[in-house]
């Protein structure tokens, strides 16, 4: 049996905050009064989209590959992390199709940053940022994530056999 032409990955990510900013999402920093807590630099939406591509490659996974028991992980800015999913793809002949991604936060409003967030992943992954997409919701007040104790994000990636 040959091996599919189309594979889809899911990333997952969330992280407490803590007062004081910035926060850092997308690889950018947003102004805000708190920061994600975090071993590296806790950008969930980088660590989400890093997972989704790593699972729909067959590359394993951010915690496999980047421990946070590892001392050169602390403080790690993580386009690192997914500019290294994305050369680990691409050597096992995927590209990516797009992502499409959703930032979980109460707080600050996402809408303002999604286009220079949709541009740093773009350069850091070497795609398009059309297939970039990238979006903000809130808690609605529910949960850690309403009550602004919690930063999420969630990333579905669509990867093609390049021939």
């Amino acid at each position: 049996m040959h091996a599919p032409l189309i594979r889809i990955g899911l990333g997952f990510d969330t992280h407490c905050l803590g007062n004081g900013g910035p926060l850092r999402l997308g690889g950018i920093d947003l102004e805000a009064e708190v920061h994600a807590i975090g071993h590296s630099d806790a950008d969930v939406l980088l660590h989400a989209i890093t997972d989704a591509i790593l699972g729909a490659g067959d590359c394993g996974d951010i915690g496999r590959l980047f421990p946070d028991t590892d001392e050169a992980n602390r403080g790690r800015d993580s386009s690192e992390f997914l500019a290294e999913a994305m050369r680990r793809v691409r050597a096992k002949g995927w590209e990516v199709v797009n992502f499409d991604c959703v930032v979980l936060a109460q707080k600050p409003k996402i809408s303002p940053y999604i286009e220079e967030m949709r541009h740093r992943v773009s350069e850091i992954t070497n795609l398009s940022p059309a297939q970039v997409g990238i979006k903000g919701k809130t808690g609605e007040g529910v949960g850690p994530i309403g009550h602004a104790e919690a930063v999420a994000a969630r990333c579905v990636a669509l990867l093609h056999r390049s021939q």
